[in-house]
């Protein structure tokens, strides 16, 4: 209910005509949302009018059903309407108005129950009215004339030119500049999520160029951990996990990290975001079926595809109800593409009209038509059947050259098995009795299922008769070792055989087209009529998505139709979500503060015409995702200062004009990998094989091999490759069941499916974490251990070594002095407590600790 009144008065400027009167309220702005959201499904959009009445329109209000007159102009009390809500009899069921909604009723009833621009007639069912089809977010992106400011000089970019306009209407400008120190710290956290290198900060605090800063930010966005830390983001919004999810077996997916590399190295070569989002929504209608011989572009659109099978799975797992768990997928998978890439709930319709923003339930399955070919509820295929072998013709070919080589060897295995066995039961034979040997090796002879009851007799009282290749090793160690020998020479041998590797898909199977129905309350038990695939209505009438099928491809073609219609640069939403997004990582919160609802519940754009120069920007630019980096990060509103100023404070308290930059905490995997960094640890690594996570021995998840016994003690065995546990965050294992302890206390999400936008809380259990777990005091002695290697054994030597390692800056001599105080206090503290500890190297470790858990560290300004 609190989430509607506030729609209610964000609502007002941007979606309807200017009132009548300046303070009076009118159906369409204020009282049709209301009743859209609580009375259309019943009194309007529904199959039937329920009591013949129709609260779409005004004048259908007034007119009644068979009730009556629902609302008497100028009398609430007398209306019918605003007595059943006030009674709470309307709307049936729980959800019910609240008091602020009902006030609101009456008192538009009260005066007089006006309209602002009423239509004459409205269809039956759904109708979209004028007010929502004018909504900021449905119109066509457009390039806005660059506004005139009153300090010129302050404008760098275009970007300046919005800001700083709206700053100057309330007599406020930008914060000061920001020292080279800030900027190469802040400017390397939001493009690598790593801290500068000492060595980095003193090379640009040296270079006294007046393209410095622009240089660096080159330097920066060509290293190939600019992909890892933009990629974690763009996975976020993707969904991606290393499981299924779902239940709580949470089956592991051995091949998903495939689309994890696909999306760090897209970055990293900055492939266009155009294309970029044609190949996960459609890479395998790029590729001619069936996937075999595949060219390593041909390999990169089918593993672009992972982005439609990050969605929680339950459909592999055991006692699932099938029809739930494939329903599910689609729906999670919808609502994926939705938010990340269109910037709708869209999701809200599966099971009846949106009740805020203009998308009937018909939409929702219209899109859902898009994907059913590839998902198929009535031929599924699970998890498994989705991965594409990468094998070729010649690896085919190889293999089987290399098998027919390691037969040879088993084959000369099993005769010479063969003869040591039969040599084995000869020896065995002759130690029995001369008058059973004959019957002996007849019962052997014999197949078990057809020997008589003497034979059978006669095997269970020698046992030492049955000798087998299983059990050869019984009675003759040297024949057992030769024969593991043969074993050990085909296993060499087979070892060159090329590995079969895959790569999971979502493709369509040719010619299997499923019918897609309109679920009844979104139960897939209640089938209400087959739906035809679109788009969404509300975006018809300016770039409607066309389906003519493309008879060169195999496929339905619809999802690469639907991509290029997301990415033709005409969409309304598309580029902005993307700007949007990106300028939310760089400066902490969005244009629009609702980066996955961009509807009439999503927060409006602080600065409108902005949006629309970056969106207009970033498709003219050829939808480069760097260049966007550089047009925002060279602006003067991104190289301000984040001080604080009384007049800011009070004229602007949240910062949403920007006159200051906002001091950002780092995101979970910054922290850690900034950690790993700075301590000398961090495996720098890239690709491959997620590294797996476990249970340790007090429930913690943290990364290493499973090596619980069934009593829940640690085994010891399972052992990671030395380093493997210091590479980054976004190559370890994302279990949905398993959230990385060090990760999950500061905020990292569990994808169910995705995440909009990251929380940033400041809590408790974060201060205990930095002080006690393993990873972050071992970290810290490995931070000291650097700093006594690099710095020498010179106290103040050994502090400001530290200093800029973690910090990136030379610290002040007041912290000098402050800081060789704790090192002689904890000294002496440790020796007191054991004369024979390494008090100075304990010291050191405890100052390194404090300076990571400090907010220095943690925050960026």
């Amino acid at each position: 209910m609190k989430r509607f009144s506030r729609l209610a008065v964000l609502l007002l400027p941007l979606c309807a005509p200017a009132a009548p009167a300046a303070d009076a309220l009118t159906f369409e702005k204020q009282v049709r949302p209301i009743l859209k959201a609580y009375c259309f499904e019943c009194h309007g959009d529904g199959d039937k009018l329920r009591g013949k009445l129709d609260l779409r329109l005004r004048r259908l209000i007034v007119l009644g059903g068979t009730s009556g007159r629902a609302v008497v102009p100028g009398k609430p009390d007398d209306s019918l309407l605003v007595q059943k809500v006030r009674a709470a009899e309307m709307p049936p069921g729980k959800k019910k108005l609240s008091a602020e909604e009902t006030a609101l009723l009456a008192r538009w009833v009260a005066e007089g129950a006006k309209a602002a621009a009423e239509a004459k007639e409205v269809a039956a069912g759904y109708h979209i009215n004028p007010e929502e089809r004018a909504f900021w977010a449905f119109q066509p992106v457009h390039r806005p004339a660059i506004p005139k400011v009153k300090h010129p000089e302050l404008v760098y970019s275009p970007i300046d030119a919005f800001l700083l306009a709206k700053l100057e209407e309330k007599g406020l400008s930008f914060s000061p500049p920001a020292d080279k120190y800030t900027l190469i710290r802040r400017a390397t956290l939001d493009l690598l999520g790593l801290p500068p290198a000492p060595e980095e900060v003193d090379a640009f605090l040296a270079d006294d160029r007046l393209d410095a800063y622009e240089r660096l930010i080159e330097r920066v966005l060509a290293s190939p951990q600019y992909g890892e830390r933009w990629g974690r983001h763009w996975l976020d919004a993707a969904g991606y996990a290393d499981s299924d999810g779902y239940t709580g077996e949470d089956p592991v997916r051995p091949y998903a990290y495939k689309y994890r590399d696909y999306v760090i190295r897209s970055l990293n070569a900055d492939k266009p975001f155009d294309r970029f989002l044609q190949e996960q929504l459609a890479g395998d209608e790029m590729v001619r079926a069936p996937y075999r011989n595949l060219t390593p572009d041909d390999v990169e659109k089918l593993t672009a595809t992972g982005f439609l099978r990050t969605a929680p799975d339950g459909t592999a797992s055991h006692g699932v109800d099938q029809s739930a768990a494939r329903n599910q997928v689609i729906a999670d998978t919808l609502k994926i593409v939705s938010t990340s890439l269109m910037g709708l709930t869209v999701g809200c319709a599966q099971c009846h009209n949106h009740r805020y923003d203009p998308i009937p339930q018909s939409d929702y399955y219209r899109l859902r038509a898009l994907f059913e070919p590839a998902y198929d509820p009535t031929a599924w295929r699970g998890p498994a059947q989705r991965l594409v072998s990468l094998y070729t013709d010649a690896d085919r070919a190889a293999a089987a050259r290399v098998e027919a080589e390691a037969g040879k060897i088993d084959a000369e295995m099993r005769t010479k098995q063969q003869e040591y066995i039969e040599r084995t039961f000869d020896k065995e034979v002759a130690k029995l009795p001369e008058s059973v040997r004959e019957a002996a090796r007849a019962a052997r002879k014999t197949p078990e299922a057809k020997r008589t009851p003497e034979q059978q007799r006669l095997m269970k009282e020698h046992p030492s008769l049955n000798v087998s290749a299983g059990s050869l090793y019984l009675y003759d160690h040297k024949a057992a070792e030769d024969l593991k020998g043969y074993a050990e020479r085909a296993g060499a041998v087979r070892a060159a055989k090329p590995v079969e590797d895959f790569v999971p898909v979502l493709c369509e199977v040719p010619g299997q087209v499923p019918a897609t129905y309109l679920f009844g309350r979104g139960d897939p038990a209640q089938r209400k009529g087959t739906v035809e695939p679109g788009g969404l209505t509300i975006l018809d009438s300016a770039d409607p998505l066309k389906l003519t099928k493309d008879p060169s491809l195999p496929t339905t073609g619809r999802r690469l139709a639907f991509a290029r219609w997301l990415s033709d640069g005409r969409h309304p939403l598309t580029a902005r979500v993307l700007v949007n997004r990106t300028w939310m990582h760089h400066f902490g919160r969005g244009i629009v503060g609702t980066p996955g609802d961009f509807g009439f519940l999503g927060e409006r754009p602080s600065h409108p015409e902005l949006l629309e120069w970056l969106a207009s920007k970033f498709v003219a630019g050829g939808w480069s995702l760097k260049h966007l980096h550089r047009v925002l990060m060279t602006s003067t509103a991104y190289r301000q200062s984040s001080r604080r100023g009384a007049a800011g404070e009070a004229l602007d308290p949240d910062n949403r004009l920007l006159g200051r930059m906002p001091v950002r905490r780092l995101e979970a995997e910054a922290i850690r990998d900034a950690m790993l960094a700075i301590s000398g640890r961090l495996n720098a690594k890239a690709f491959g094989k997620p590294v797996p996570v476990k249970t340790d021995g007090v429930g913690q998840i943290v990364v290493g091999v499973d090596n619980l016994d069934s009593a829940g003690y640690e085994t010891g065995k399972g052992v990671l490759p030395p380093g493997e546990e210091h590479r980054r965050s976004v190559y370890v294992q994302v279990r949905r069941s398993r959230p990385l302890a060090v990760l999950e206390a500061f905020d990292a999400p569990v994808v169910e499916p995705n995440c909009e936008m990251r929380t940033a809380s400041t809590v408790a259990p974060q201060a205990l974490l930095l002080m006690n777990n393993a990873f972050v005091v071992g970290t810290a002695e490995a931070f000291a251990g650097r700093v006594r290697r690099e710095a020498g054994t010179d106290g103040r030597a050994r502090v400001v070594r530290a200093w800029r390692l973690a910090f990136g800056a030379d610290p002040a001599e007041k912290d000098v002095r402050e800081a060789l105080a704790f090192l002689a206090e904890q000294e002496a503290n440790f020796r007191a407590r054991d004369a024979k500890a390494d008090a100075p190297a304990q010291a050191l470790a405890s100052f390194c600790h404090a300076l990571l858990s400090s907010n220095r560290f943690l925050y960026t300004e």
